[in-house]
């Protein structure tokens, strides 16, 4: 494609430094809108300079992207609301051998997960679980949180839906899920193994400082006094409010130190027991008996002396073991629905990985698994669907009508014609200069922009 006219390559150009400089440094002192307000900005003066019509604009847009984009996003807010991401965290240190096993398996963990639940997602919900496993085993975090974050993005690029870059490089060249998952598979594998390697020989003694056993068994006793309190059962709770209610109450106010007496004199030991001679406990059975039957015949009388405040102190506490009974049900019952929704959640997530991996149309197998998600939770969708990061939706809005309109100026074209003799993939050389440029480019114009100007021309 030749270059176009002066004018149209010079307010281009402009248009496009404008969203460049926005989206590397968001918060520019003269301009401080954001990175998503700066997309806007460069697509609207696209438009306003006339280096494309607005229908052009709107054509840019790719809804197929978007759809995949939100899908993928609407699936691992479900995710992790099903404690997903929390029994990754729990396989961190699970029967762990030491640091250095735990930076490994970060790398390994964070890796898998980004693949298919996008590097900012896992990044985002595993962050906590690595700084609280750094904290109780009195590790520096900083090693690990690089291990996460190196190996987050590492693992993304072996999937579309890893990274926003993915989605670009998958629809725009055809490449189906699973061609693109074999493709980058080994190179992602020996990315994880070389970065987990590196990261180990630069925090090798770091890594090696033993943790005293006293710290140990205070940290260790914490944490369960924290899980104590954490997991106690609500119908706990609830029973003892409700007994200090009931024997706080006018009725049945009854010092505690006499009930402990009562019932340790009412429950003797074994040695008494074994002390009484046998003769004693035949009369003491006798003499039993006769009160019984003394008893039965005076039991109408007592009943009738009964305070009526007892008896109706006695009516609430039966009333309260009955509420108790009932709300033991209710929590089983809610219990195992949890279960069931957790697991729908995980076969839902598995379908969308299938049909991917089957080639089936990628955008809506993320919507529909979305959709199911949103229709099987069976309440009101949207404080899920407000943890969506639209802000990122509408970056890739502007970001497409800016480097549709860049391209229209034909400078990409001009750089590639230039750069194509030199960067041919048929040979290593090639390569090397091509990989090169694009390490650059993505380093310094961020990596999404890049791989669409490449794609595109």
């Amino acid at each position: 494609m030749a270059l176009a006219s002066t004018v149209k390559v010079v307010l281009g150009s402009i248009a496009f430094a404008i969203f460049w400089v926005l989206a590397v440094f968001p918060a520019v002192p003269f301009l401080p809108v954001g990175r998503t307000a700066g997309s806007l900005l460069g697509g609207m003066l696209m438009v306003i300079f006339q280096v494309i019509t607005a229908d052009q604009a709107y054509d840019a847009i790719d809804l197929q992207i978007l759809g995949l984009l939100f899908g993928t996003m609407v699936v691992s807010v479900y995710l992790e609301r099903a404690d997903m991401f929390k029994y990754l965290g729990k396989l961190l240190s699970w029967k762990s051998r030491g640091a250095k096993d735990l930076i490994c398996r970060v790398c390994l963990i964070s890796a898998i997960s980004s693949a298919f639940f996008t590097n900012d997602t896992s990044c985002v919900v595993l962050t906590e679980f690595v700084l609280k496993i750094a904290r109780q085993h009195n590790l520096p975090p900083h090693p690990f949180l690089l291990a996460l974050a190196s190996s987050a993005n590492i693992g993304s690029s072996a999937t579309p839906i890893g990274n926003p870059q993915n989605l670009v490089i998958a629809f725009q060249s055809k490449i189906s899920f699973g061609n693109f998952l074999i493709g980058i598979l080994p190179a992602m594998i020996m990315g994880v193994i070389v970065n987990a390697l590196l990261l180990l020989c630069m925090y090798w003694k770091l890594l090696s400082i033993e943790k005293d056993e006293e710290d140990v068994a205070v940290e260790v006793i914490a944490e369960e006094e924290v899980n104590s309190h954490r997991f106690s059962p609500a119908t706990m709770s609830h029973f003892t409010s409700l007994n200090s209610q009931e024997w706080n109450s006018p009725g049945m106010s009854v010092p505690m130190g006499h009930v402990e007496n009562l019932r340790n004199r009412s429950i003797p030991s074994e040695n008494e027991i074994q002390g009484v001679p046998s003769g004693t406990l035949e009369s003491a059975r006798n003499s039993n008996a006769s009160k019984e039957a003394a008893n039965d015949e005076s039991s109408q009388v007592k009943e009738e002396t009964i305070p009526s405040k007892s008896v109706a102190s006695l009516d609430r506490l039966r009333d309260v073991l009955s509420v108790l009974s009932s709300e033991g049900k209710d929590d089983l019952t809610t219990s195992w629905k949890k279960i069931l929704w957790k697991s729908c959640v995980y076969l839902v997530t598995v379908g969308m990985l299938i049909a991917l991996l089957l080639n089936l149309n990628m955008s809506w197998a993320a919507i529909t698994a979305a959709l199911a998600l949103v229709v099987l939770d069976f309440r009101d969708a949207r404080p899920s669907l407000e943890k969506v990061s639209y802000s990122l939706l509408v970056f890739f809005c502007g970001m497409f009508i800016t480097v549709e309109g860049f391209n229209k100026t034909g400078i990409p074209s001009t750089l590639w014609d230039f750069m194509e003799p030199y960067s041919k993939i048929d040979r290593a050389s090639g390569i090397a200069i091509l990989a090169i440029v694009i390490l650059v480019m993505s380093n310094l114009a961020s990596n999404v922009p890049t791989d669409e100007i490449s794609l595109l021309d």
